[in-house]
């Protein structure tokens, strides 16, 4: 790619140098010369809103020259004192002051020195009018319905463009149509007046836009008479008399008017509008067509506007010269005009004069050439006088060319040549300077250039030298000029050095020769590095709506890094600096990211890197990825009863190959218009052989699929219909359905539509008793089921079905074996004993009950159990049916999660797919003593700097009798380092708080309270507290709720220096009434006698201010729930820890257990206490749970479901699977 660019480059830079020395020869300003005009006026408007009118000529000379003006062909002075003039400049001004009309005229400048004579352009100063329409009184029109009317506009002449509208005088535009017209000089042409044509404010208004002026006619009232309103007094003969009157009639020409004729010439300039305008009067309305007399209207160019009244031609040519005819007809007649159009054109060059300098004694020849339509006619000036006038010896003088031999130094002049025709003037100066200099170079000396590696260099050395000199180039270090293919000098001295290398830096020569003398200069090159490029990934094939990302890495010499910009391009079209608005392409800087791509994005993408040296670039070729095109041309084909040929065309493959093609059908009697898949065929194939089903009415489309996806569906085929069959097989999956005892409701799996093969489809059943020696009974049904009684209970039979239709019966059916209805086990087992595992935990055994008494499969035995009586109060338990489920033959179960100390009923019973049999006799077992659930709550209530007394509640549970409680305590410090642990044994369970002391003064304790059974303690409560330092007393408890109409609350002074501490704590672990208490502690601080009375401090005091307005806050909302009460699911869904006896039990397995009747508590609150633990004897029944619960025993066996019941008008059940904590209502 880099060669390319390099290639690419030479060829813009030769362009560009070639461009560069092939103008005119400039003469440096410092040799004599003549004048030369180099900016002038063009035509110059004195618009009223301009502050003044410039009108402009500056020329160039050596002498510097001196300017005059003439006005209209005469000498124009600057007498009027208000004109403005520059110092050596021919431009002035005209201010906008009082009268300027005088100044209006065609001016031309006249640059003159020693030498020659230089002559401007004619330039028109233009001071238009203000337009305005006569005040005139216009007399009323009245026609009579159908008669045509004209309504003139007459618009002032002003500045052009002029824009004609016709309005009202609410300024709404007068409607146009075939039947009404607007003229191009702004005449309203009506070709038949209807009565609501009727209005007395038609105006017309001329607007001049470079004015800013808008012009109004005086109103013009029109009035329709209507012969359909005639006067009551006319008898109706007299009425239709006068509408008869308006008669219809053929087209009669408006435009262009009758006394042009039947045809009009008309002269356009090339390169301008033509318009043509046809209009017509008649009833009804004439239609107005155009055509071109021998030849056709230029295509692409021509259109018909205005309901085809104009004709337009635009950007006229020669060729459109000719007769051009309107036609304008009804069904009465026709009326017809031709326009023959005339293309004419301004003068223009077509051989300009061109300025030359010339040395003595050379010979020159000047030429003029112009054309235009008529032919122009030339002449030529010399220094703005008639060439007649300035004869020299040897010179012939042409019109279209001057020739000059033996030029002189008094040749030197300015030559003018003017072409003109009726349609304009135009004027071109030709410079002839006769000069003998030597060399004068005009690039500085020293010039420093720079270029690249392989590139092309281009060291410069205008000069100017008269008569011609001779350039050469050589390197400061060398004596020899440069030669060499890689070496070329122009004709303006300028060195080329192609294909350059490191080598080619370093300083050179430029020497400039003639017949007069030589001069040098010199120049530095300097070598670069060339730019390189690399876009990043190269030929990346993309999905279509992914994202494409591509990174160009660029590298180019240090010095060129501050020009280096890099741009990117797709299919050399480029994109924006920052990439699409819409945010879809992004561009930063070397990273191009299109997000969403599409079919659109595919292309080469060019990452090019310009600096001021060079340009490089990299292209990678894009390919996006979709889905195919549908296939085209679906054709059936070799139609049979059971297939037929399928051919189609392929899509486009959108650059990822077909890999199959799906072929689907649609033809499903039940769901018409469901297309379901057939076969699939390889992607390189366009042609299948379809297996077809019998009685189906075929359609079929295809799917392409490649590596993106699939296409959208092709077209559907023809239809293709097969003929009607036998059934080709029979139902399947032949069941039993949920019965009644001694019957069977036996159902199948009918066959679709598309299996059916014929009309009338049926179903024939047969059954007999397994084994038994009698003949097959039968049925024939049109459903998918059939109902037949039998005269025993789940008794075997061989059954089978067979399709049947019209035309035959399908294949032999295969007898499968069913079972009828089952009935409930009339038997129950017998309980042989009930072993206690732990005080939560039993093993049940039973006996099984016999085959012939289960009437069906046998599914498991069911435990149910309930508890009846608490040993440790004797209270008796209202009956609350727990249900445990034993899968399978089997004799024995283990029953978890019950109460400890507790005494229980048991009964075994066994069930099937029907139901559950019988009870057995229910079986009375207690459960040994546990040990207690933690304490309800422990709390430190005093502490001093020696001793702490304790507070606790009784456990919930206490799961047998009440021993004591074990107390523990050691040293924390809030350090990684703990103290010994102390026991105190206390043996008197009702007291509910201890008193301790030999403790640390300033010392923080943590605290352990278990309670204890004859099986042991339970689980421990805990609680932290610190002791006080010397010089404090001890947090004292007041039990008197809080005085909110106090201000501040009964507290007793403690010693001076102590803090006062206020805390509301939440008070449910008493027995007390009162929900908040406050307690009050003094805390000792290191520095005493910070305050002398707290009590009478304001902050003080608002804090207390502040609790007692928070505990009323607390007080309201506590009320409210209790209020709005309600019911609350006791049995929420919370993990408790299993007894650890059970753990050691690890040979046997679980049943199911479930509590289908989950009956809210009522009147109970949510637990205000939301972080109390369940106690150890919780048992978690998810652990010994079948089916969503997962698998517990560790022998491997499966564990059942466990289901728990009530029976009616029972209350929460304390053997459930969790635990609440209500408030006391």
């Amino acid at each position: 790619m880099e060669p390319l660019l390099l290639g690419r480059g030479l060829i813009v830079s030769l362009i560009f140098f070639l461009l560069k020395f092939s103008k005119a020869i400039e003469i440096p300003s410092s040799v004599q010369q003549v004048p030369t005009i180099i900016k002038q006026s063009k035509v110059q408007v004195a618009f009223p809103f301009d502050e003044y009118f410039q009108i402009e000529c500056e020329a160039k000379g050596n002498p510097e020259p001196i300017f005059s003006w003439t006005k209209d062909g005469n000498p124009f002075y600057f007498t009027d004192h208000r004109i403005m003039t520059s110092n050596n400049s021919g431009t002035f001004r005209i201010p906008n002051e009082g009268h300027i009309s005088h100044f209006q005229g065609k001016y031309r400048c006249f640059a003159s020195n020693k030498l020659g004579i230089a002559m401007s352009e004619e330039i028109e100063f233009i001071v238009p009018s203000v337009p305005k329409f006569p005040k005139e009184k216009i007399d009323p029109l009245e026609v009579e319905e159908g008669d045509p009317i004209v309504l003139p506009c007459n618009p002032p002449k002003g500045l052009p463009p002029l824009h004609i509208y016709w309005m009202n005088i609410e300024l709404e535009h007068i409607e146009q149509d075939e039947r009404v017209y607007m003229s191009q000089k702004g005449d309203l042409y009506f070709a038949n007046v209807e009565e609501k044509d009727s209005r007395n404010d038609y105006c017309c208004f001329a607007a001049f836009p470079r004015l800013r002026t808008i012009v109004q006619k005086m109103p013009m009232k029109l009035t329709v008479n209507s012969l359909k309103h005639a006067n009551d007094s006319s008898s109706s003969t007299e009425i239709g008399s006068k509408a008869n009157s308006i008669k219809q009639r053929k087209p009669k020409l408006l435009l262009p008017p009758t006394e042009s004729g039947s045809e009009s010439s008309i002269t356009i300039l090339k390169g301008e509008i033509l318009l043509l305008e046809c209009f017509a009067e008649g009833l009804p309305t004439p239609q107005v067509d155009w055509n071109k007399i021998g030849g056709d209207l230029p295509k692409g160019r021509e259109t018909k506007e205005n309901y085809g009244k104009t004709l337009k031609i635009e950007n006229v040519s020669y060729q459109d010269k000719g007769n051009y005819r309107c036609t304008a007809s009804n069904f009465l007649g026709t009326a017809t005009h031709d326009f023959h159009v005339i293309v004419e054109e301004p003068p223009r060059w077509t051989k300009k004069p061109q300025s030359a300098v010339y040395s003595t004694g050379s010979n020159g020849i000047l030429l003029c050439e112009a054309e235009g339509e008529p032919q122009p006619t030339i002449k030529w000036r010399v220094n703005g006088s008639p060439v007649d006038n300035h004869p020299f010896a040897g010179d012939v003088v042409f019109p279209r060319e001057i020739s000059f031999t033996n030029l002189q130094p008094n040749h030197t002049a300015v030559y003018q040549c003017e072409a003109s025709n009726v349609h304009g003037t135009i004027l071109a100066n030709a410079n002839i300077d006769v000069v003998d200099v030597r060399p004068l170079i005009q690039t500085k000396d020293g010039e420093n250039y720079a270029t690249v590696v392989g590139y092309s260099a281009f060291l410069h050395c205008e000069f100017f030298a008269s008569p011609e000199a001779v350039v050469s180039w050589q390197k400061v270090e060398e004596v020899k000029p440069l030669e060499g293919r890689r070496y070329h000098i122009y004709e303006n001295g300028t060195l080329q050095i192609n294909r350059t290398t490191e080598e080619d830096a370093g300083s050179y020569s430029c020497w400039v020769e003639n017949a007069i003398g030589k001069t040098a200069v010199t120049a530095n090159l300097d070598i670069r590095n060339a730019t390189k490029l690399r876009v990043s990934p190269k030929n990346p094939r993309i999905p279509k709506l992914h994202m494409l990302e591509l990174h160009c890495e660029s590298k180019c010499d240090s010095h060129l890094k501050h020009s280096l910009k890099l741009s990117w391009s797709k299919d050399g079209e480029a994109f924006e600096i920052n990439g699409t608005e819409d945010g879809r392409i992004i561009i930063d800087g070397a990273n191009l990211t299109i997000s969403n791509v599409t079919l659109e994005d595919q292309g080469i993408y060019c990452c090019s890197a310009h600096t001021a040296l060079d340009s490089a670039a990299d292209i990678t070729q894009v390919t996006v990825l979709d889905v195919p095109d549908p296939p085209e041309n679906l054709h059936l084909s070799e139609r049979q009863n059971r297939s037929v040929r399928l051919t189609w065309e392929a899509g486009a493959d959108h650059n990822s190959n077909i890999s199959e093609y799906i072929v689907e059908f649609e033809g499903n009697k039940e769901e018409p218009g469901r297309w379901e898949e057939l076969t699939r065929v390889q992607g390189k194939k366009t042609t299948v052989i379809l297996p077809l089903a019998p009685f189906v009415r075929y359609q079929f489309r295809v799917i392409a699929v490649n590596e993106v996806g699939r296409s959208q569906p092709s077209q559907p085929s023809d239809r293709h219909e097969t003929p009607p069959a036998a059934p080709d097989r029979n139902p399947q999956n032949i069941r039993v359905q949920a019965s009644q005892p001694k019957e069977m409701i036996i159902k199948w799996e009918p066959l679709k539509s598309m299996e059916q093969n014929g009309p009338g489809l049926e179903y024939r059943v047969t059954w007999k008793p397994q084994g038994a020696p009698v003949e097959w009974e039968e049925e024939t049904v049109t459903n998918h089921t059939l109902r037949v009684m039998t005269p025993a209970v789940y008794a075997p039979y061989d059954v089978k079905v067979q399709a049947i239709n019209q035309l035959g019966s399908g294949p032999d059916p295969q007898s499968v074996t069913l079972y009828s209805g089952e009935d409930y086990p009339d038997t129950a087992p017998v309980i042989h004993g009930v072993d206690v595992i732990n005080s939560t935990l039993v093993k049940v055994t039973w006996s099984t009950i016999p085959k012939d008494r289960v009437h069906g499969r046998l599914k498991g035995y069911q435990i149910n159990w309930w508890k009846t009586k608490s040993l440790l109060d004797g209270r008796t338990h209202p009956k609350e049916v727990n249900i445990l489920r034993f899968s399978g033959q089997r004799n024995s179960g283990m029953v978890p999660s019950l109460d400890a100390f507790s005494e229980f009923h048991l009964t075994v019973l066994a069930y099937n797919s029907k139901g559950a049999g019988p009870e057995s006799e229910p079986y009375i077992f207690q459960t040994p003593e546990g040990v207690p659930e933690q304490p309800t709550f422990l709390k430190v209530i005093k502490v001093d700097k020696d001793t702490a007394t304790l507070s606790w509640g009784v456990p919930k549970k206490l799961n047998g009798n009440l021993t004591g409680y074990l107390l523990q305590y050691q040293i924390i410090n809030d350090t990684y380092e703990i103290g010994e642990l102390n026991d105190i044994n206390i043996t008197t369970p009702s007291k509910p708080s201890w008193h301790l002391s030999n403790l640390n003064a300033t010392t923080k304790y943590k605290f352990y309270l278990r309670a204890c059974t004859s099986q042991g303690c339970g689980k421990p409560i805990t609680e932290e507290s610190s002791t006080l330092g010397e010089g404090s007393k001890g947090i004292g408890k007041i039990s008197e709720g809080v005085n909110l109409t106090q201000k501040t609350h009964p507290i007793e002074v403690f010693e001076p220096g102590a803090e006062h501490i206020v805390r509301l704590m939440t008070k449910n672990w008493g027995d007390n009434d009162s929900i908040f208490q406050d307690v009050i502690e003094t805390r000792g601080r290191e520095y005493a006698g910070l305050y002398d009375d707290i009590s009478t401090q304001g902050w003080f005091i608002g804090l207390m201010c502040a609790i007692a307005l928070l505990t009323l806050l607390l007080l309201t909302v506590c009320f409210v729930k209790r209020n709005r009460g309600g019911k609350y699911s006791v049995k929420e869904k919370e993990d408790l820890h299993p007894d650890p006896e059970i753990q050691s039990v690890k040979d046997e397995t679980f049943g199911e257990y479930s509590d289908s009747d989950e009956k809210p508590l009522k009147g109970s609150l949510r637990s205000l206490n939301r972080d109390m633990q369940p106690t150890e004897s919780a048992d978690s029944l998810v652990e010994y749970g079948e089916g969503d619960h997962g698998l517990f025993s560790e022998d491997g066996s499966f564990i059942g479901a466990y289901a728990g019941s009530k029976e009616k008008g029972s209350v929460e059940s304390n053997g459930s699977s969790t635990a609440t904590f209500p408030l006391r209502a």
